[in-house]
């Protein structure tokens, strides 16, 4: 069944969105992504428009994250304070990054920035993700026990004022990193259409020292 789309002006089969809505909500949960850094590229293969895709996987990625949430916070896995401060550098992201799309949009490039962001951002988190799973994959094969990551600051991080106690995270440090990493966020939303988890899992991880166990439910809560 085809359903037409009336500002990327074409039809589509409503049953491969659907499919491809279904299977990025369960990575959402399971992750902690909003899953638009697989929707928007997902669109773009099928043969949406780069621009519209963007627009489209942003508001798609609003859903999966709010029951994601829910699952969530049921497992009390939601540090909230750590999540509004990143919301509120998502609002100025949001505004920083809608300027910036206005200018590229206006000067022809936006479809070329869009695709050039993505390989990078996806290549540099796959490279670092890929490291640490050779690395825990080679401690297996010898025979030694995975030793456990242990929970600090980057170093940059750590430098920062003005600290304040995260009790959900078990984390005291400076409100500036969620916050600086906030609008880092929010202008990929903007530009990308991608509610950043892809980005914010991993640097909630290895910047901010997060737990594992707060870091998806919070992850979505942000996004």
């Amino acid at each position: 069944m085809d359903i037409y789309l009336p500002i990327a002006n074409l039809s589509v089969n409503a049953l491969v969105i659907i499919l491809l809505g279904g299977g990025v909500g369960l990575l959402s949960g399971l992750f902690g992504v909003g899953g638009g850094f697989l929707t928007t590229p997902l669109l773009i293969i099928y043969g949406i428009p780069p621009t519209v895709a963007a627009a489209s996987a942003a508001s798609q990625v609003t859903g999966a994250s709010v029951s994601g949430v829910f699952a969530h916070l049921r497992r009390k896995g939601v540090d909230f304070k750590m999540g509004g401060i990143m919301v509120a550098g998502g609002i100025i992201g949001t505004f920083l990054g809608a300027a910036l799309f206005r200018v590229l949009q206006a000067s022809g490039q936006i479809d070329t920035l869009i695709a050039i962001i993505y390989v990078l951002l996806l290549g540099f988190i796959g490279v670092t993700m890929a490291q640490e799973s050779i690395a825990a994959i080679r401690a297996l094969g010898s025979g030694q026990p995975l030793p456990a990551r242990k929970r600090r600051h980057h170093p940059a991080v750590a430098a920062l004022p003005l600290r304040t106690r995260f009790y959900r995270s078990g984390l005291y440090m400076s409100p500036l990193a969620p916050l600086l990493l906030g609008v880092f966020v929010g202008m990929l939303t903007i530009l990308l259409g991608v509610g950043g988890g892809f980005v914010l899992v991993p640097a909630m991880l290895y910047l901010l020292g997060m737990g594992a166990q707060v870091v998806v439910g919070t992850s979505l809560f942000q996004t």
